[in-house]
């Protein structure tokens, strides 16, 4: 694994809210709003309505000198992650019929594996506790290298197949160690993904591993972007994560590298907003 480092964003000690975050905390319906400018060690707090205080967990989590909104971001490379117990969750247990969410990071993937950003997900236990949760890269169902959005009423697998589909799939593939800006929106109706504050449509595909279950005997056909999802979100009782989730093995889907801020609303924000999180990062030049 290689960790790229640049000076972008380089900073010496971390700082007050600089004007792009103030905006950020000034948006409508704003949650929580972590920086990680916190040392390792630490619980990683976040502006909003609550702290809700990331606790590290199977470990410690080194903080990096670099990243788009404080100048620091949090590294994940071994095992440890930060978790929130279901009880402290509070207005981040985002649930109901019509109740829309978006999530919107701020990372450097290394571009290795299906990493878990941050949300309420866990696949397994009992049956699975699957609310929201955003990923890069989820390729079983067509998401390999992309930004992908998922959501859950049941918090269990998608009838008939063994594995939740319900996700949305950015058209754009992310890039390796480079910051990138990474999100998901969900109205109620529909699941839409962006990368760096762009939502690019997908036309209608055969979606892979999906051939000869019941009901799709010549497998399934549908957009991945956007995602057609009106069953709402479920108030299944996940912990809040970072950097990784539950599965049957044991906590897996892990991150690998730098989270440099994690933003969640209690609603789907506008293609305009997205376009005005991704201001940190979207134009930046490749590789940086």
């Amino acid at each position: 694994m290689t960790i790229v480092l640049t000076s972008s964003f380089r900073n010496e000690e971390p700082v007050d809210a600089d004007p792009f975050t103030t905006r950020v905390l000034k948006m409508p319906n704003l949650v929580a709003l972590w920086d990680f400018k916190e040392a390792e060690g630490q619980n990683r707090k976040a502006r909003g309505v609550s702290e809700f205080p990331l606790k590290e967990t199977d470990g410690t989590l080194a903080r990096i000198n670099e990243g788009p909104l404080s100048g620091y971001s949090t590294l994940f490379t071994g095992d440890a992650y930060l978790s929130l117990p279901n009880s402290e969750t509070g207005r981040l247990n985002i649930h109901g019929k019509s109740q829309g969410v978006t999530v919107v990071a701020w990372v450097k993937w290394t571009g290795e594996q299906t990493g878990f950003v941050g949300g309420m997900w866990n696949e397994y236990k009992d049956g699975g506790k699957r609310q929201y949760g955003l990923f890069v890269s989820l390729p079983h169902y067509n998401g390999r290298n992309q930004v992908c959005g998922h959501v859950s009423l049941t918090g269990k697998p998608t009838p008939p197949f063994p594995y939740s589909i319900d996700y949305s799939a950015s058209k754009q593939t992310v890039r390796a160690n480079e910051w990138t800006c990474v999100a998901f929106t969900y109205d109620g109706a529909q699941i839409k993904s962006f990368l760096n504050g762009v939502f690019d449509p997908r036309e209608p595909e055969l979606i892979d591993h999906t051939t000869g279950f019941d009901g799709y005997p010549n497998g399934l056909t549908q957009s991945k972007n956007p995602y057609r999802y009106s069953e709402g979100i479920g108030n299944n009782g996940s912990d809040f994560t970072v950097g990784a989730v539950l599965l049957k093995a044991g906590m897996g889907n892990r991150f690998r590298g730098q989270i440099g801020g994690l933003a969640v609303f209690d609603r789907a924000l506008t293609d305009e907003e997205m376009k005005t999180l991704a201001e940190p990062v979207a134009n930046r030049p490749p590789g940086k």
